[in-house]
């Protein structure tokens, strides 16, 4: 592949983004009209009698807790995780590892780097009143080996877009956190004009590996995105 087809299909990859950003913010205004407050409980047993078919679910406050070997929405980011500047009005919830990874990723999914080997899928995409948005999507792999390797090809994902051309979108340094049961690397974002958009990290738990996104913030601070990821982590390994 020449370096010209990288460059292009990187920049296929953000105009994806760009057009997901603007679609989710049109769904903000569907989102408020007669949202009631639900609780996760709630919300499951909504999703509970809806045909086996519907895949996903939107709720206006908490993702539905499911029922899911060793994984299940509630281990993902909930509306209460989200810090001052951020308000979220709607989450789409899915199980079946179809949500996109990353900005970087394009269209692959969790499924797709998994090749279908996870014992359980869980993914949500927040809303909110403002521009931007927050993808988190999630596996549980049969064995430690099997998250390692998952694991390594995220952060390989990741840092695919960390070395760009001057001006462009892109990944910057990495940072480590852990807490109890877990660790994350985590990755500011940043225009071409070098100012915060957001960031990524790759979140793992024992045989729980995820990978967590904010696209737009209402601060400048690169660390903002920290401690996303740091809410993201302790629900992973709770």
């Amino acid at each position: 592949m020449t370096e010209n087809q990288t460059v292009q299909q990187k920049s296929v990859r953000r105009n994806r983004l760009a057009a997901a950003a603007c679609f989710a913010a049109s769904l903000i205004t569907v989102s408020v009209v007669g949202a009631q407050s639900a609780t996760a409980d709630g919300a499951a047993h909504t999703a509970a009698h809806r045909p086996a078919a519907a895949a996903q679910s939107t709720t206006a406050a908490h993702p539905a807790a499911a029922a899911a070997p060793a994984l299940g929405s509630a281990r993902l980011v909930q509306s209460e995780d989200f810090r001052q500047g951020l308000n979220p009005v709607g989450a789409t919830v899915a199980l079946t590892g179809g949500q996109a990874l990353s900005a970087c990723s394009g269209e692959e999914t969790m499924r797709d780097l998994t090749k279908g080997q996870a014992t359980a899928y869980a993914s949500v995409n927040w809303t909110f009143d403002t521009k931007g948005m927050l993808m988190e999507s999630a596996a549980s792999a049969p064995t430690g080996i099997a998250a390692d390797t998952w694991e390594k090809q995220l952060v390989e994902l990741v840092q695919d877009c960390q070395d760009e051309p001057a001006g462009h979108w892109h990944y910057g340094a990495a940072h480590t956190l852990t807490v109890t049961g877990g660790n994350a690397r985590w990755y500011p974002a940043y225009n071409g004009d070098g100012t915060a958009t957001g960031g990524v990290a790759v979140l793992r738990s024992g045989t729980k590996v995820a990978i967590v996104e904010l696209s737009g913030q209402p601060t400048d601070a690169p660390t903002y995105v920290e401690g996303i990821a740091t809410a993201a982590l302790n629900r992973l390994s709770s």
